[in-house]
């Protein structure tokens, strides 16, 4: 697969930028713990995808019985978002996701490490006419992913197909940050992180980076305002609209999904936001807390629902964690 490449892209320098160099640092007793687990995951790699796919469920099944909190994170947020959602499909909703988010564990040495013609035979795009069209037309380009299971196989995929960039929230472990980093840059393409700021990136897309932007995160009330999610009040960034309009940019939500038939995942690019944006903050939040719960709804037990996503609450409201 050839990458679709600007010819006028070019990085900002800026001490901001996401630094993904070794350390010395990294070969000390504290990460020792961290390179006998990155060791783990080249031994999965070796195995046949089948065989990782039954460990990964033995693996998802013992972190719901041993995880709790999250567990009780998980159930909270289906509750809120299915209240009528029968019983048993709530617990099989909660089991699929624990399996989804071990398989995605185990899978990080392929997408690490495997070679470029194994990576495209395990990761489908389907949708990607419509950023064609968007980057033949002269227009940015924002994609939207959900925070799901698949969203490093979804930012691997984007990478190998076209130069991109994005913002990224660095890990606590610095070894584990490393890797991933190295990860989501092999195939080019440049990471800012949030204290850069959004010129970055704007600059970027207006050269022809497609931009991989999340925007379902819960950050606290002073950078938020509330708007419907899944008929929830949630605090939401309203910066898209923004970032929409200064990257002159086309919005396209995603969701990533696993196939365990094909043993492939599958990146799915919507169409993009009609009419967007809307000139007003809370109706382009609206619109784009719409477009993340249609993006989800392709594969529910595939989302990160094991976040926080109601924490921060208003006027006094009680919390629900």
């Amino acid at each position: 697969m050839k990458q679709r490449r600007p010819e006028n892209i070019a990085p900002i320098k800026s001490a901001l930028a996401y630094d993904a160099g070794f350390k010395v640092g990294f070969l000390k007793p504290m990460y020792w713990g961290s390179w006998l687990m990155i060791a783990f995951l080249w031994f999965v790699m070796l195995l046949p995808i089948s065989v990782q796919d039954v460990m990964a469920n033995k693996l998802g099944d013992l972190m719901r019985r041993v995880n709790k909190k999250r567990r009780r994170i998980s159930r909270k947020n289906i509750d809120l978002c299915f209240p009528d959602l029968p019983e048993e499909e709530k617990k099989e909703l909660i089991r699929k996701n624990y399996r989804n988010q071990a398989r995605s564990a185990l899978h990080l040495g392929m997408l690490w490490w495997s070679p470029l013609c194994e990576l495209e035979k395990r990761i489908v795009m389907k949708g990607h006419e419509h950023i064609d069209a968007a980057l033949d037309n002269g227009r940015g380009v924002i994609l939207m992913p959900v925070h799901c299971m698949g969203l490093e196989a979804a930012i691997s995929s984007i990478a190998m197909r076209y130069f991109s960039s994005g913002i990224f929230k660095p890990l606590k472990n610095k070894l584990i940050d490393w890797f991933v980093a190295k990860g989501r840059l092999r195939h080019g393409g440049y990471s800012y992180t949030r204290e850069a700021g959004l010129r970055p990136i704007i600059k970027d897309a207006r050269a022809g980076s497609v931009i991989i932007y999340l925007s379902d995160e819960d950050l606290g009330i002073d950078r938020s305002l509330f708007a419907p999610f899944f008929g929830v009040d949630k605090a939401s960034v309203p910066v898209l609209g923004r970032l929409a309009k200064s990257c002159r940019a086309d919005v396209f939500p995603s969701m990533t999904c696993y196939d365990e038939k094909t043993h492939q995942y599958v990146v799915h690019i919507l169409p993009a936001l009609k009419g967007f944006p809307l000139g007003d903050d809370y109706q382009d939040t609206l619109a784009m807390n719409q477009a993340l719960e249609e993006a989800i709804q392709i594969c529910p037990s595939e989302y990160f629902w094991i976040l926080k996503l109601f924490k921060t609450r208003q006027n006094g409201e009680a919390r629900f964690y």
